[in-house]
């Protein structure tokens, strides 16, 4: 399904010679759908994209059903993958809100989970009812709790480049968020610009920022939408930087439902059409990937948004 011998490898000085992929297809692509895709299909597509050689799959997230219904299977979903697929807990990341979601994900064996903050108030108040600060402080027993079992622990920040309500959102303020889920015990940030207004400048410029608050680059992963056109632009940008962690979604899925103006996130199709032409190891069968995203377009009954998927994928 690729084009042979292409892309032709190119490489760029100063950049990384290896990228892990964290998809999110399977948990942030798939909980904007208008309709609950059944869980067999959620389970192939898992099965697929992990098959495809994807390091990272985040499989679905234990939170209430009334808040994401489109995600109400979490125990159903992440216990085939591990009891009837075997698939490694450690490479299937789950989000978890609350006590009660790690709670749920503990028992089932989950060994990765990820806590979602925001870096201002107005989605703060949207996403989880609550100040920022008073979501750090419900967080921060979960961390706790997360790395005494042994779990590794990821913290996602939304609207860290820009808000619907508010506006622009001061780099200070992205900063403080950032510092505060790293001295709870998180491993990882994940910077999400989660209406897609960033550019490439403002990127370095957090980074930068980031790092003058002693968070080393290797701790940052990121995380963009292409609302815009920009989120090729901005991961360039953050690769030129050091960062080595890209969130993508198969097929260019996802959105968010508590921020209307949120598109999808960036294709992984797309980012590692531009991985493998920058010389840059990804451990990604393209091909695979592709007909995976062609499988799961035909599931939903809808194109693929992904430029690079409907290019592999068209036939004369």
């Amino acid at each position: 399904m690729t084009a042979s011998g292409l892309p032709m490898t190119v490489p760029a000085r100063g950049l990384p010679a290896r990228v892990r992929i964290h998809e999110v297809g399977a948990r942030d692509g798939l909980q904007n759908e208008k309709t609950v895709v059944p869980t067999e299909i959620k389970a192939e597509f898992v099965r697929r994209l992990t098959g495809a050689g994807l390091p990272v799959v985040e499989a679905t997230s234990f939170v209430h059903p009334r808040w994401v219904p489109q995600l109400a299977d979490a125990e159903e979903l992440f216990g085939k993958l591990l009891a009837v697929d075997g698939l490694d807990p450690a490479m299937l990341p789950v989000l978890v809100p609350n006590d009660r979601g790690l709670d749920r994900a503990l028992a089932l064996g989950a060994r990765s989970v990820a806590v979602f903050a925001s870096a201002t108030e107005s989605f703060a108040k949207a996403n989880l009812n609550r100040t920022v600060d008073e979501a750090l402080a419900m967080f921060a027993p979960v961390v706790t709790r997360s790395k005494e079992a042994g779990v590794r622990v990821r913290g996602y920040l939304s609207m860290c480049f820009g808000d619907p309500w508010e506006g622009p959102v001061p780099v200070e303020q992205v900063v403080r968020v950032c510092r505060a889920l790293l001295d709870m015990g998180c491993d990882e940030l994940s910077l999400g610009d989660t209406i897609g207004v960033a550019t490439p400048g403002h990127v370095r410029a957090l980074l930068t920022a980031l790092n003058g608050a002693d968070v080393a680059t290797a701790r940052i992963g990121v995380h963009f939408h292409d609302t815009y056109g920009q989120a090729l632009a901005n991961t360039l940008a953050a690769l030129e930087h050091g960062v080595t962690t890209v969130d993508a979604s198969a097929g260019g899925l996802g959105g968010c439902p508590y921020a209307k103006s949120a598109t999808g996130n960036l294709a992984t199709e797309d980012l590692v059409w531009m991985l493998h032409g920058l010389g840059i190891d990804t451990g990604v069968d393209l091909g695979a990937l592709t007909a995976t995203s062609v499988w799961m377009a035909e599931a939903l009954g809808r194109p693929s948004p992904s430029r690079a998927v409907r290019a592999l994928s068209h036939k004369e």
